[in-house]
């Protein structure tokens, strides 16, 4: 029995499965991860480009970079990574996803129970009076920086260093890792928090870790119980078909 034949036997036997996932996963689709080399990080420091206290006191600066951010997400289209991990969940299979991309291709894909730990850059919203706007109904080219109808310049609703990661997001994560039973990490490390505390505390109540990765991390050693070597793209689909 090979690794993914060993995963499927365990996922078989689960009732409250769910995943984590990370930039890796979108990588196929066309957006490199920010943080590797040639990423948004390599061309603007996210100390001062995605800060809050940046946004507030030069907001006109750091759209350069929403700018860029927002192309790469808005112009890529789900990849079969995204698509197997929405059809374990119409098999009833996953019953929660937790990702800390911003990119909105799991939805697009089709996964309904999506929690975003970083927000969505396809949504905008106003600082001042909390009108919510779609960014697709704004001139994206870069020509014009998008404002609110109260006249305050619109923020994408993603978590800047700085901000709290949302506390529905939190709480319903904890939720599900308390109950899960079998957790995949697809595409990170999970070892940044607070997504590292997902997988942990899913452990303590005995669930089984299911690591898909292009290599090894720090997870691998500390609490994956199946690693999976293979890009999220490849090995996702393959796992879906051992499963119908």
């Amino acid at each position: 029995m090979d690794r993914l034949e060993e995963a499927a036997a365990i996922i078989r036997k689960s009732r409250n499965m769910i995943a984590l996932t990370g930039a890796g996963v979108s990588v196929e689709s066309g957006i490199p991860d920010f943080r590797s080399a040639g990423g948004l990080w390599d061309k603007y420091d996210p100390a001062i480009y995605a800060s809050i206290q940046s946004f507030n006191s030069m907001p006109e600066t750091v759209w350069k970079m929403i700018f860029e951010m927002i192309e790469l997400t808005e112009t890529a289209k789900p990849n079969s990574a995204h698509y197997a991990l929405a059809e374990l969940e119409s098999m009833n299979f996953l019953k929660a996803l937790i990702t800390q991309n911003i990119d909105n291709l799991h939805q697009e894909a089709g996964s309904k129970n999506v929690i975003e730990f970083h927000g969505n850059a396809s949504h905008l919203q106003c600082l001042r009076c909390g009108k919510e706007y779609e960014a697709s109904g704004f001139d994206m080219s870069g020509k014009k920086i998008p404002l609110c109808s109260c006249g305050n310049i619109l923020k994408p609703s993603v978590i800047f260093f700085g901000e709290m990661i949302p506390h529905e997001a939190l709480s319903r994560s904890a939720f599900y890792a308390s109950r899960a039973d079998v957790v995949i990490v697809a595409g990170t490390s999970a070892v940044v928090y607070p997504a590292a505390a997902i997988p942990q505390q899913a452990r303590v109540n005995g669930a089984k870790i299911i690591e898909f990765n292009i290599e090894e991390t720090g997870l691998t050693e500390t609490g994956t119980d199946i690693f999976i070597h293979g890009s999220a793209g490849r090995t996702l689909p393959r796992l879906v078909e051992l499963l119908k």
